[in-house]
């Protein structure tokens, strides 16, 4: 019997993730758990930072394996952060206490806009083919890294220009809802569960 693929979503708590289990399930070969304890999501094939929540809640439940995540993500795990997620990424943030995993160095700031948070669809400016051209968001903070090195995309919201997607190794950040932003959201997602299953 083959192994299974296990992808392993680390659950703050902080709201429901169905959608994101089912952009995530891609039928057989394919397992996805949902873990509460930091260092347990780490025995899997890929990890999945989920988007709802708030950062210092977030960074209180991956306090006590935070350590040992990034160094699991620097060393290769394929990592997919989504909106909180890909902010977690980051060093620190405006919205709250706490530290992030310190995977991409930078901070998170809030959005420099009136109509805040951005809430609806919006375009991504990328020349990557696999990525959507628009996208489902749901946030008031944007990541902010040292380096543009690690950008992949952009997004405006009004006149404030950000970050929409980084990546650093094999992991990836989308500041969007990709199980919310219809078929082309899930084909992404679905595209890095076939790029762990290769």
């Amino acid at each position: 019997m083959t192994r299974k693929t296990v992808i392993t979503i680390f659950d703050y708590g902080a709201g429901n993730i169905h959608s994101l289990v089912k952009a995530l399930d891609t039928g057989d070969g394919v397992e996805v758990r949902l873990e509460t304890d930091p260092v347990a999501a780490l025995r899997t094939d890929a990890l999945v930072l989920p988007g709802v929540g708030a950062f210092s809640n977030a960074s209180a439940r991956l306090s006590t394996g935070a350590h040992k995540m990034r160094e699991e993500i620097l060393a290769g795990l394929p990592t997919l952060g989504i909106c909180l997620g890909m902010q977690l990424l980051f060093d620190s943030s405006e919205e709250g206490e706490g530290s992030g995993l310190g995977v991409i160095p930078g901070r998170v700031r809030r959005l420099r806009a009136t109509r805040v948070p951005q809430i609806g669809w919006n375009e991504i400016e990328s020349l990557d083919e696999s990525l959507p051209e628009v996208a489902y968001f749901a946030n008031s903070y944007v990541c902010e890294p040292d380096s543009d090195d690690c950008i992949v995309a952009y997004s405006t919201h009004e006149r404030d220009r950000f970050a929409s997607v980084v990546s650093a190794g094999n992991a990836i950040g989308v500041q969007f809802h990709p199980e919310k932003s219809s078929s082309a959201g899930v084909t992404f997602v679905r595209d890095f569960v076939n790029g762990v299953c290769r």
